[in-house]
């Protein structure tokens, strides 16, 4: 039997955490306070938690600790770029466990959470006592042109080409570039649509193990729609601040962190090749490759992988 997200639980505390910019971050937690400190990273970039997000941890076993990363959801201001890279990232991170007293933690990363999760623990190796991988995306230069160049268009080719007919052919041919132009243009009618646009078609990529084919709704908050979008183009274009194969060229300052890893065998957002490199580089490793199943957290069969893994961790941190 599958296992099932946890029943609902309440936050005991949150806060917005004061940055050394205009970027306030807010913080919550839930679970036990006395438990295992475990951090959720959410993925996007421009994404952020939810209520849901609480519930892949036992709340008798973990400290569940979430935040929404810069420019994010609840954190403010809400789809801002400036002072806005992944090293402000990795900095906040760590300024939310030293303001709860926290020596060490878990991290649970999924997608871009990922990519955070193992840049933070090759950084700061001493203050992690586990690390929970899903979808694991190691922002390569081939991971990005696999979505947005050379790659899942092959796929759905006619998803793209209706993607596509926003740019013009100039604008094609430095297309990240140009979404990056279109969303931030002065014209509020432009970056709708190109939020849009981008929106339909990475929604229909991550869903594709799903059975109802994804749409935005005619409602869709036009605002938060930008923003979001405003963010993960912000990052795409500047090649997620990170050298070139960043992760893997470090991976060796965490091969004595327990990590486990869970990937959907049919997830064409993030290749599976990913973890499978990242078991390969560190075999002390647990690598799950779930059948039939793709790249969302909310997928049944992930979503059991992702429970049983947090159970794993905490048994093995509490022997």
């Amino acid at each position: 039997m599958l296992k099932e997200l946890y029943p609902e639980i309440n936050e005991f505390d949150n806060f917005m955490l004061e940055t050394n910019s205009d970027h306030k971050v807010y913080v919550e937690q839930a679970g036990n306070s006395s438990g295992i400190p475990i951090l959720f990273l959410h993925g996007g970039p421009g994404s952020g938690c939810n209520e849901n997000h609480r519930r892949y941890f036992n709340p008798e076993k973990y400290r569940i600790i979430l935040f929404d990363q810069r420019g994010c959801n609840r954190s403010i201001p809400n789809g801002h770029e400036v002072n806005n890279t992944t090293a402000d990232i990795l900095s906040d991170i760590e300024a939310i466990r030293k303001q709860l007293n926290i020596d060490k933690w878990v991290l649970f990363g999924g997608s871009w959470g990922a990519t955070l999760t193992l840049l933070y623990a090759e950084h700061y190796p001493e203050q992690v006592s586990g690390i929970i991988l899903r979808g694991t995306f190691l922002a390569r230069e081939e991971d990005i042109s696999w979505f947005i160049r050379d790659g899942v268009n092959k796929i759905y080719p006619g998803y793209w080409q209706e993607f596509l007919s926003i740019f013009s052919e100039d604008e094609k041919n430095n297309l990240l570039d140009s979404i990056h132009n279109h969303i931030f243009s002065s014209n509020r009618k432009t970056q709708f649509q190109t939020a849009k646009a981008w929106s339909l078609w990475a929604g229909r990529v991550v869903t594709h193990c799903l059975e109802d084919e994804y749409t935005l709704d005619d409602d869709e908050d036009e605002e938060k729609l930008i923003n979001d979008v405003k963010i993960e183009i912000h990052y795409a274009k500047n090649k997620y601040f990170i050298e070139e194969n960043q992760i893997i060229n470090n991976i060796e300052k965490i091969e004595d962190v327990p990590v486990m890893i869970v990937h959907g065998q049919s997830d064409i957002t993030c290749l599976p090749e990913s973890s499978s490199l990242l078991h390969k580089l560190l075999p002390e490793s647990k690598l799950t490759l779930v059948s039939n199943a793709g790249h969302l957290a909310g997928e049944p069969a992930i979503t059991d992988a992702l429970i049983r893994a947090t159970n794993d961790m905490s048994n093995l941190l509490n022997e």
